[in-house]
Parts: structure tokens; sequence; C-alpha cells
């Protein structure tokens, strides 16, 4: 990718959703459309030939779902990075997507911003959790742990307070989407020192990417979710840390 251009793959298959999608991101000249797909098959055949940056993948599409897109996309095109658009009420697939490597997770009836902030931010190597998807999120876990919601805070608490506080500190930023380079600028430090931290972040919190470790964070009541819209140009592309 270059310094100033994100270059997005739209997979939907209503094409009033694709139109929307298309028509926001194109308010950002460092944001580049490269291919429209109105289902999972042809989302990865696209992928595989355009080889975008970001994916802006529907969670429910005919001839393969986003779980299923999200799964080849990781095999075949491990550089693009995938957000998912999710509605309420599909809980269980948010879950599995975050467990099947998506890094940003947006709400289709969110503010436009916060589609922009979002593959910003996936593109520039953060994660990114709408603020409603992040309640979402950690209200299932909540649940599913049978009534015992306090127990799992607790258990999320114990996990974070493992970490130093310098940890604890970038955490907190990683959970409201910001990048590393962002995140270097509020912390007043090398980028360098940002990754090193995540990473330990990352282990030390036993999580596999940034989206599963801002969940975490957002269940421990170590933030207050909101968006953070960053800048409007396009970022370079970031590691797993």
């Amino acid at each position: 990718m270059s310094a100033t251009t994100i270059r997005v793959l739209i997979a939907d298959d209503e094409p009033m959703v694709r139109t929307g999608v298309r028509t926001i991101l194109g308010t950002d000249p460092g944001i580049e459309i490269v291919a429209e797909a109105g289902d999972g098959h042809e989302a990865v055949e696209l992928a595989c030939r355009h080889r975008p940056d970001v994916a802006v993948l529907d969670i429910r599409m005919p001839k393969g779902d986003g779980i299923e897109t999200l799964a080849s996309l990781g095999r075949l095109v491990p550089g693009t990075r995938v957000v998912i658009l999710t509605t309420f009420g599909e809980d269980d697939y948010i879950l599995r997507a975050l467990g099947g490597g998506a890094v940003g997770f947006l709400v289709k009836a969110g503010e436009p911003e916060e589609l922009l902030a979002g593959v910003r931010a996936v593109a520039d190597g953060a994660a990114y959790l709408s603020p409603k998807v992040a309640a979402r999120v950690v209200a299932h876990l909540a649940a599913a742990d049978a009534g015992s919601s306090a127990g799992r805070r607790s258990s999320a608490r114990a996990r974070v307070d493992a970490l130093t506080l310098r940890e604890q500190e970038v955490l907190s930023h990683l959970g409201a989407g910001l990048s590393n380079a962002r995140i270097a600028r509020r912390l007043r430090v090398v980028e360098g020192t940002v990754k090193a931290h995540v990473s330990a972040i990352l282990s030390g919190l036993g999580v596999e990417n940034r989206a599963a470790a801002a969940v975490v964070a957002h269940e421990a009541g170590l933030i207050s979710p909101t968006p953070d819209p960053g800048p409007s140009n396009g970022h370079a592309p970031g590691g797993r840390g």
C-alpha cells in the first residue's frame, strides 16, 4: 500500500448497502475502492486478483458468508485486513469472526465517521470495534457465563492487572481503536516501543490479535469506548502488533 492510499474491497449482497459504503469511503481521497462483490465466493476471487489492503465484508452473504469468506481470505490473501459489517442480533457471528481473525467490527446503522475511522484504523494495523459492537460482545460474553458476569469481569480484570501499568495504558488506547503511531504520539514514545508493548499485551492476555485484546479491555472496564476518527488521510500498513 502506498503512503497515501488505502485500497478497499467491498462485499455485500445488497446493492444499496454497497452503494452506501462506497459513497462514504469515497469522501476520503486517501481511500480507493478497487472492487465490489455481491457474495462470498466473488469476494475471495476479487481479493485474490486485486490484493486489497482492507476488505469490508457483510457478515451474512450468499455463497460463503462473512465467516467463511474471512477464513478463505486469511488463507489466500493474508495481507488483507478484514472489517466485518454487522447488525444487532448477530452476536454469535461476531464472536466467530473475532476468533477467525477479523480486526474491525462495524454496525451498519452506525455513523459514517465510524466506517471511515474503522477502515483507516485497520489499514494502519490497529483493531477497531464500534462502541456498540464492543458493548454487545461484552454483554454476550457475560450472558454466556450463566449469570456469572461479575466473575467474568473479575477474570478479565485479573488478566489486565497482570500487565504492567504502561501496558495497561497502551491497552486502553488500543481498545479505543488507536493505531501504534497514534498511541506513540499520545505517550510521547517511539512507535517501536508501542509495538513491543502490544506484543507483550497480546501474550500476557493470551489472545491472538488486537480485536480480541480490545474485547478484554472493554470487559475489564479498562476503557469507555468512543470512536477515534484519526487523521483524514491514509495510513501505512501495520502488523500483528
